[in-house]
């Protein structure tokens, strides 16, 4: 049923491709549309995508014209939300993503369709010329990171991650490990979930109002069940809270170390080599765990203290120096950097480079759990050291006919 469409064809691939050769790495407003506004299409669109939406929708400078879901109700509630906005029915609504990213007048994609769309859709619209808002976590393998990474370069293309908490949460412990009030950090604490898992629930008969085959897409067939569409805990959609929240607070912990652009050097579950925690080494010597913090979502500690402060542990020697950090461009958070990033040509605060990053440690996290073994991690060549087995891991195939 999908074949004729699923993937660019050849012609489309290469005028793509020839387009993206010859195009400059700016833009000019003109391309903006109407009134030098950006436009967007929006895929995606449960709870996610469509709280996304109305967020971009309160930027003057943006027009949304389309709307994409696989789920009827989904997308007929997202245009109605539109049309709302604008006072005008002028919204598309469609079920298949590739009806916006081929049109010529979108400019921007956002996407929050559950985990296994991301690196498919994303990689598409980039070909298809458009910069990219993608929800967290951006990708389901380590593999489809680097390709997605990969696409935004080769095709000069805008790539925002969707992680706001990284700065919005968690930028008192930037300021203070940066800053240096506790000295030389040392070790890592981070809560969050743990990682995904088969999937056991039982087929039921497939409602009218969803494209079934659409959902599942490129992850393995299995049948309807309303317990998969809340697809967070299984693993054919999902890293499950690990990649999840572990986006928010990992890529939290990672910034403030300074440590966001690199990786771990080894992995080591619980129970191995002494290890009662998820433990990730890095080259630098320092340790970064799954729980067992104090300090809620975040614990550090350095050689001159601690933060948060706990009874019987040595305190921060200061207040949070007053400090810059890099963080957003533009005016109205992450998504204003976004925005500003698609004009500007600028490397926004989450840059694929860095959501990959972050979400690769996740996805490292989830193997070492998954095989309960250690293993080293080369995060330059991106490469399992010495154990094709857990190597095995780094990527998963996809159901025909969908492919990267």
């Amino acid at each position: 049923m999908m074949s004729a469409r699923a993937t660019t064809t050849r012609r489309g691939f290469l005028r793509g491709a020839a387009a993206a050769a010859a195009a400059p790495l700016f833009v000019r407003s003109s391309a903006f549309g109407a009134n030098d506004k950006l436009t967007m299409g929006c895929i995606g669109m449960g709870g996610q995508g469509s709280g996304d939406m109305g967020g971009f929708m309160h930027f003057s400078d943006l027009r949304v014209l389309a709307v994409c879901d696989v789920r009827k109700a989904n997308r007929e509630r997202a245009k109605a939300s539109v049309d709302k906005r604008y006072n005008n029915q002028d919204c598309q609504a469609y079920g298949d993503f590739r009806d916006i990213v081929h049109r010529p007048d979108i400019d921007t994609i956002l996407i929050g369709t559950p985990d296994h769309w991301h690196a498919i859709i994303s990689c598409e619209a980039m070909k298809n010329g458009k910069d990219v808002y993608c929800e967290k976590p951006e990708t389901l393998t380590v593999r489809e990171g680097r390709i997605m990474t990969n696409v935004a370069r080769r095709y000069g293309r805008i790539f925002s991650g969707g992680s706001q908490r990284v700065w919005g949460d968690y930028n008192w412990f930037h300021r203070m490990v940066r800053g240096g009030a506790i000295g030389e950090v040392k070790e890592a604490w981070v809560d969050c979930w743990g990682p995904s898992t088969d999937c056991p629930l039982p087929g039921q008969p497939v409602p009218p109002d969803i494209d079934w085959e659409m959902w599942l897409g490129p992850a393995p067939w299995a049948p309807y069940n309303p317990g998969r569409l809340g697809f967070r805990p299984w693993r054919d959609y999902s890293g499950g809270g690990m990649t999840d929240w572990g986006a928010h607070n990992f890529g939290g912990a990672l910034f403030t170390m300074n440590l966001h652009r690199t990786g771990p050097v080894e992995v080591i579950p619980p129970g191995v080599n002494g290890e009662t925690l998820l433990t990730f080494v890095f080259a630098n010597g320092v340790r970064m765990h799954h729980k067992g913090g104090w300090g809620g979502n975040l614990s550090f500690r350095g050689t001159e203290g601690e933060i948060p402060a706990r009874a019987g542990g040595k305190a921060a020697r200061k207040e949070a120096p007053n400090v810059y950090i890099p963080n957003y461009k533009g005016h109205g958070g992450i998504f204003g950097d976004f925005l500003h990033c698609v004009k500007t040509r600028e490397l926004p605060f989450r840059d694929i480079e860095v959501a990959h990053r972050t979400t690769t440690v996740c996805h490292l996290g989830n193997i070492a759990y998954w095989l309960g073994r250690a293993f080293k991690w080369d995060p330059d060549k991106e490469e399992i050291i010495g154990d094709p087995e857990v190597a095995r891991w780094l990527d998963r195939p996809k159901r025909e006919p969908w492919s990267l």
